[in-house]
Order: C-alpha cells, then sequence, then structure tokens
C-alpha cells in the first residue's frame, strides 16, 4: 500500500487542525492545534476525538465528499464530539471502536445530506450531525452487551494521578481552588465543557484561546453567559435548565454564532445574540422535555435550532433591524466586520455605471442641478456646459451669431457605451437670443447603458449627429455636435440621466465616475461625484505610460528580484471563474485581486503571505491614478485587520463593533521624473500609514518606478529598513 507523502501529511494536520479550530467557528491552525492540546486534558477522551476526526477525513477523502466545499474541516468537526462524548461515557473495546467507526461515519452522511439542503438556503447544520449520531449511539448501546459505560469521567482526577502524580493533582486543584466568585468558576466550568470536561484550567485555556484569536468572540461569549444568568435569576430554572453544559454549548455558542459569526458585528447583531440567549434557555427546557421521552440528553440541539431560525428570519427578512448577513466569511469576526467596511466604503460606488463628461477639453456649468433658470420640478437633476475664455465670455466677438460661440459645433462624446434609443436632428438653430418652446429639447440623442439607465444630450446642431436609432456606441466616441436648438438662447450642452427612453423624461441625480474641477489655478480631481454650478471641468486625461505599465492582462508576467536575495519571484496574471483578474506569486502562493476602472488601477484583496514581495508591492500599488495631474494625491483605505497587533489594536477590536478610531491610511501621488512625451519616466510614491484619532503613529513609504512603459522597480522602506526590487 503506497504511503502519504509528505504533502499528503501536511495537508491532512491542515484539515484535522481546522476541524478542532470549527468548533469556535475559526480555521485558525494555531486555534485548532491549542484546542486539540486542552482536548487531552482528559487523555483518553482527547485521543479518541483526534481518531475521530481523521476517521472522518480519510472517509470524506475516499468518498471525494470534501471537493463539495474548498473549506477543509467543515464536514468533520462533528466527528471530533462524538469522539469526546464516547470516550467520556463509555468503556473501551472492540465493540466501542467498531461502533465509534459507524457514528463518525453516519455523522458524516448527515453532515452531507444537511449541506446539499441547507447551504444553498444561506443555512449551517451545525452540531446537527453529532446530535443525531449520538442519539443513534446512546440508542444501540442499551441493546449492546458489549458496551458499557465508564467510570472514567467520574474518577477523572485518579486518571490525573495516575499520568502526573501529586503533582499534576495539585495544579489541578490550584486552578479549581481558584479565589474568585462562584460565577467566574462556573463560566471557566462551563466553557470547558464544550470539550466534555468540567473543570476550570480547561475553561481558562478556552477563555485564552478566544481572547487571542478574537476579542469580539470573547466578548459575546462573555455577554452571553452573563444574560443567560442574569434570565436564570428572573425565572429561577432548576437544574434541568441551567448546567454547565446547557451554558457552554447552547447560550454561550448562540451568543457567539448570532452576534460575530453569522452576522456582521454591530450593536445590532449584539441585540439579536442577547436576545437569543433568553430563547435558547426556553428551548434548553422545552426540548429536554421531549427528548427526555425518549432518555435522551438534548444537548446542543436548543442552539442549533435557534440559530438555525434566526439566520433563516434574517435571510428572509428585508428588514433585518440594520443587521448585516456576513457576505464572505472569513472566520475571524474582526476580519469580517474590518473587510466589510473596507469593502462598503471602497467599493460603494461600484453599484454606479461609469460615466464620464460628454465633451473634450475645459467646459463650466452654468446651471446644475436644480438650476434656477430651467432645471425644475420633473427636470431639476440636469447640467448644462459652455466653454468661457479668460475673461469668463462664452463667445468672441461681435457674439450674434452662433459660430461665435467657444461651444458651438465643438464635439459631443459618448459618456458611457451602450444603444442608441431616440434620436431627434432636424430641429433649426436659434438666432442667438431666441428660444424654439415647441421643440423644447431640440435636437437630441438617448442612450441606453442598462435597463433603467439611460443618458440624453440636448440642443445639438442641426445635421451633426452621427448615429441612429439601435446603434451600439462605445465610451468617448463622438456622436454629434454642440448646437443651440430647441429652447436655448445661446449654444450650450444640456446632459441629464434618466431612468426611461424618452425625450423629456424624468431626470435622476447619477455621480460622473472621475473628473477634473479648476479653481484659482489649482486642479482637483473628484470622483464619482456631481459637477456644482460655476465649476471648470474636463475628463482626466489617461497617461499612456501608466496605462500601459499596469495594464496586466491574463498570462501577463513579472521576475521580481530583491536585492541581496538569491531566490527571484515570479508573477503571473490569471483569471478565476468568476472573471475576476489577479497577480499569482509562483514561489509563495500569494495572489493579490486587483481591477482596472476608467481612470485608476487598484487592489481589490490579498490572500497569502504577507512578507512577501507581492505583499508589499499590493501596499505599494494599493491605488493608482492612471494620469498625472500635479498636486494630485490619491486617498484610500486598507483593511484594519492588516495594521501590526497590539495594545491598541486589541482595543479597538473590542470595541469595534460600535465604532473605529483606528484606520490604516493610504495615499498616492504620480510624477513625471524624465523622457518625452511618448516614452516618460513616472515615479509613483506612496504610503501606507496607521492613523489613530487624527494622529499618525508609523508609516510605510513606497516608490513604483516606471521606465518604457513597464515597471522596472518598486522600493519599500519601514522602520529604516529598505528593500529594493528589479522588475522585468
Amino acid at each position: 500500500m503506497k504511503g502519504f507523502s509528505t504533502i499528503e501529511l501536511k495537508q491532512l494536520a491542515i484539515e484535522a487542525l481546522n476541524s478542532y479550530s470549527m468548533l469556535l467557528f475559526s480555521t485558525n491552525s494555531w486555534v485548532g492545534g491549542a484546542l486539540l492540546i486542552v482536548t487531552f486534558f482528559s487523555p483518553f477522551a482527547g485521543l479518541v476525538g483526534l481518531i475521530s476526526v481523521l476517521i472522518s477525513i480519510m472517509l470524506g477523502r475516499i468518498a471525494n465528499f470534501d471537493k463539495l466545499l474548498n473549506q477543509p474541516g467543515l464536514f468533520h468537526f462533528n466527528a471530533i464530539w462524538i469522539g469526546l462524548g464516547m470516550a467520556t461515557f463509555y468503556n473501551s473495546g472492540f465493540a466501542f471502536w467498531l461502533l465509534l467507526f459507524l457514528a463518525v461515519f453516519f455523522s458524516l452522511l448527515l453532515s452531507i445530506w444537511f449541506a446539499e439542503r441547507l447551504f444553498p438556503r444561506g443555512l449551517p447544520f451545525l452540531a446537527l450531525p453529532f446530535i443525531l449520531s449520538f442519539w443513534v449511539v446512546i440508542l444501540v448501546s442499551r441493546e449492546l452487551s458489549a458496551i458499557d459505560l465508564t467510570t472514567r469521567n467520574i474518577y477523572w482526577l485518579n486518571n490525573m494521578y495516575a499520568i502526573g502524580d501529586s503533582h499534576l493533582i495539585n495544579f489541578i486543584l490550584f486552578f479549581e481552588n481558584l479565589p474568585l466568585d462562584p460565577l467566574v468558576l462556573i463560566f471557566f466550568k462551563s466553557l470547558s465543557s464544550l470539550l466534555f470536561q468540567e473543570n476550570v484550567f480547561s475553561g481558562i485555556m478556552l477563555s485564552l484561546i478566544l481572547l487571542f484569536h478574537s476579542r469580539i468572540s470573547f466578548l459575546l461569549v462573555v455577554l452571553g453567559y452573563i444574560i443567560s444568568i442574569l434570565f436564570n435569576n428572573v425565572v429561577y430554572a432548576n437544574d434541568n435548565g441551567l448546567n454547565y453544559y446547557f451554558i457552554g454549548s447552547n447560550f454561550i455558542m448562540v451568543a457567539l454564532a448570532i452576534g460575530s459569526f453569522f452576522t456582521i458585528p454591530s450593536v445590532y447583531s449584539f441585540f439579536w445574540s442577547m436576545l437569543a440567549v433568553p430563547l435558547s434557555f426556553l428551548m434548553v427546557i422545552a426540548l429536554g422535555k421531549l427528548t427526555a421521552l425518549l432518555n435522551l440528553p438534548v444537548y446542543s440541539l436548543p442552539f442549533c435550532v435557534v440559530t438555525i431560525l434566526i439566520v433563516h428570519f434574517f435571510n428572509v427578512s428585508k428588514n433585518r433591524g440594520r443587521v448585516v448577513i456576513t457576505p464572505l466569511q472569513f472566520y475571524s469576526p474582526e476580519k469580517n466586520l474590518y473587510n466589510y467596511l473596507n469593502a462598503k466604503k471602497r467599493f460603494f460606488y461600484d453599484q454606479y455605471f461609469r460615466l464620464q463628461l460628454p465633451f473634450l477639453g475645459e467646459w463650466i456649468v452654468t446651471q446644475g442641478y436644480d438650476g434656477e433658470i430651467t432645471h425644475k420640478g420633473e427636470w431639476a437633476k440636469a447640467l448644462d456646459f459652455v466653454i468661457v475664455d479668460g475673461q469668463m465670455k462664452t463667445y468672441s466677438k461681435p457674439g450674434l451669431e452662433p459660430d461665435n460661440f467657444y461651444c458651438y459645433n465643438k464635439p459631443v462624446l459618448t459618456p458611457a457605451e451602450g444603444y442608441v434609443m431616440e434620436v431627434v436632428e432636424n430641429v433649426e438653430d436659434n438666432e442667438v437670443g431666441t428660444i424654439n418652446r415647441k421643440e423644447n429639447w431640440g435636437n437630441s440623442i438617448v442612450i441606453k447603458h442598462f435597463e433603467g439607465l439611460y443618458t440624453k444630450l440636448s440642443h445639438l446642431r442641426k445635421h451633426s449627429i452621427k448615429v441612429k436609432v439601435g446603434d451600439y456606441v462605445k465610451q468617448g466616441d463622438i456622436i454629434a455636435a454642440c448646437g443651440n436648438s430647441g429652447r436655448s438662447p445661446e449654444p450650450h450642452l444640456h446632459f441629464q440621466v434618466q431612468s426611461t427612453p424618452y425625450i423629456g423624461s424624468k431626470t435622476i441625480s447619477y455621480p460622473i465616475s472621475s473628473y477634473s474641477v479648476k479653481s484659482n489655478g489649482k486642479v482637483q480631481v473628484l470622483e464619482y461625484a456631481v459637477p456644482s454650478e460655476t465649476n471648470k471641468v474636463s475628463n482626466l486625461n489617461i497617461n499612456s505610460d501608466l496605462d500601459a505599465a499596469f495594464n496586466f492582462q491574463p498570462g501577463f508576467r513579472m521576475n521580481v528580484h530583491q536585492e541581496g536575495m538569491a531566490t527571484d519571484a515570479n508573477w503571473e496574471v490569471y483569471t478565476d471563474a468568476y472573471n475576476k483578474t489577479y497577480l499569482y506569486c509562483h514561489l509563495t502562493k500569494s495572489l493579490a485581486y486587483f481591477t482596472r476602472a476608467l481612470h485608476f488601477f487598484y487592489f481589490n484583496s490579498f490572500y497569502g503571505d504577507h512578507t512577501s514581495l507581492l505583499y508589499k508591492f499590493y501596499v505599494s500599488a494599493y491605488k493608482i491614478a492612471l494620469f498625472v495631474e500635479p498636486n494630485h494625491l490619491v486617498k484610500d483605505e486598507f483593511p484594519l485587520q492588516l495594521s501590526r497587533s497590539g495594545f491598541g489594536m486589541w482595543m479597538q477590536d473590542l470595541i469595534a463593533p460600535f465604532g473605529i478610531y483606528r484606520h490604516l491610511e493610504y495615499e498616492s501621488a504620480n510624477m513625471v521624473i524624465d523622457g518625452a512625451a511618448f516614452n516618460q519616466a513616472i515615479e509613483v510614491r506612496s504610503r501606507q500609514y496607521l492613523s489613530s484619532f487624527n494622529h499618525e503613529i508609523n508609516s510605510i513609504d513606497c516608490t513604483i518606478k516606471i521606465s518604457n512603459k513597464l515597471i522596472c522597480a518598486f522600493s519599500f522602506l519601514q522602520k529604516g529598513k529598505k528593500i529594493n526590487v528589479l522588475c522585468k
């Protein structure tokens, strides 16, 4: 029989550790390793739990079950509870191991079955496979004489004495007899019950694991415990309603699941999690009465039922009380929260179609939204543009003919790609100072960009329109010329966005994706904004060198060499199944997703080694303008979890659901260093810095050098240490 390779053993270990970490809604290997160690505080239970998860993993691989999901360990964590439970309650023997194998296999089958039925509905199966499988074990064990109950758990200290003599016993008793409030000791014992234990030391270890893994999770665990105790003080439940296991496996777990795993942590998610605790309390009593009819323990069934019902409620409810279902699971409350907030801020405007200004050069807004002349009522959200000279005049002498006006007969461009829906082109241009009320809009074009989004350009010159109904037009195409037709006393261009395809449709407010505004000799670049009245505006001019340097097409390769290092890294551009493009580092197996927008290149996310050169490039080129505008600074923000951990970060984590006071900022600027107009040497200078209460804590300074339309080098300066990288 062929043995396991080193890679296969490593994958097996990762999957096993992931399974352990899943017990606390994590996929962190160190969390899984720490939980594995804690299970061995009851040595036989720890061993059986480990064997159980390995059996489940191997069965899954044999049947290719794990190909159904990309997340290792998601199908196997229930096997750990089966192993821990059986080792806690039953004596070892051949029948024991056979029953264990079958119970683990059954839980795997149930996991697959539940996954196929619940996952498409956005629902989890949680501990249901364990509960059903263990009920089967309990029921059949009563009829199997070879399976008998153990006293191992009752005489646990005797077993510990056999392992570690009096030193181990004294160590355990030290924690059991800590001079703490009884409620604190109950809290630790309740946590230990998650692993079928009942001792303070295990609970303390689990608390520390939770605290180091997630401050938000730890806070919710404490709050869930407090709510359960307070509720019990109101209703005075008997021992069947409140014991270590019920607190740990139901009340604490439901607070954790609802407050920070299935939802983005917030004030509102905390409210729902605290509401879920007393509901679980009642379900423990009610469902416990039902399962008692079959002499079966209720275990964590109340937690499963309440969590699944609340998650389902959130899924189907249009008004969730401001609760946000976790859109992309990072298996860390902090990462879920910080990535969500970052994406909400960075990509909010991705919902908008990218429109550009419909002309060349610099024009001025003579009448903006809600203008005092004609932009009123249903037609209030529109813009009128003209061209002015240095004296702010719209015409040259004598100004009596349309030809005297600077904007007359100037090209009109398509604001974005789409299909021509309406064309009017036979309206005569007015004499200056007169208007045509009968044909109000004059010569016009309506373009459909997608269903419910149309743009209209009006007052065009007669016979200048170059398109017809049904034509497909690209962004920036010349489609007409500015005129003076319709209700237009002097030449100007009328532009509006509307939701229906008719000339005369009601206007809607809609931003221009990016443009520059010139004021007092200074230029400001605005993104997703609406030009204001009197603004001098123009489209941004793409720099061909920057455009070429950051034009990473699938198949593009780059070799990067860090000075002083023997090994080079090779990067390659790929496209995933969702047509998203990313840079992949073959050396470190890291990848960075990126997007090319109209005037910007920016990274979306990074996965992999944060010490790699690809990560340093991700930080350096987080958002790059593809134009050169003097004194323009691109600003952006990183997900907060990318900042260095420490006391300050821990404090932010604790209050993050209620407010953010730390920000990991980014800024970049482009400078032409040397070269001709068509072959420039350009430097992109950027930096990342952490701000807290508007105070800058530390920074990373980066420089990207571009020559011959290619990225030739970049540098990375952090805490006085500079890394120089050559690219080819």
